[in-house]
């Protein structure tokens, strides 16, 4: 079952993206099924985003700052679609904290407000969890 870590206060926010993308998702599963690795989906996905005309970026490096400054370190989240939603992809046999505590950090680190994390690797089906920061 979907998880959505919505605030309940902010509402269903970019609710018409989400599903535009996660219907992309979807779609890739469907095609591909499960079984192949984190790059054959990334290729996947991002052809997918472009036949329905989702524009994206693929792993856009965001600098990090601290107290101000600009660190050496930079973060690189798989996809950003819409400008301002980050996608994390796996391709694992199910979700773990390790996954769901990166993209929570991918929010953080870049002040975006939506994160999106799907796996494709799951047996049965696409397995996803929306993050509101």
């Amino acid at each position: 079952m979907p998880t959505d870590h919505t605030d309940r206060t902010d509402g269903l926010v970019r609710s018409d993206h989400t599903y535009a993308i996660l219907g992309a998702c979807f779609e890739v599963y469907n095609t591909m099924g499960s079984g192949f690795t984190e790059p054959i989906y990334q290729e996947c996905f991002e052809q997918e985003l472009k036949l329905r005309e989702i524009p994206f970026e693929a792993q856009r490096a965001i600098p990090l700052c601290y107290k101000g400054m600009t660190l050496s370190h930079q973060f690189i989240p798989d996809l950003i679609c819409y400008t301002d939603i980050i996608v994390e992809r796996k391709a694992v046999r199910e979700l773990c904290d390790e996954h769901r505590s990166q993209l929570i950090n991918d929010l953080h680190a870049s002040g975006f407000k939506l994160g999106l994390l799907v796996n494709f690797g799951h047996r049965s089906k696409v397995e996803h969890e929306r993050f509101i920061h």
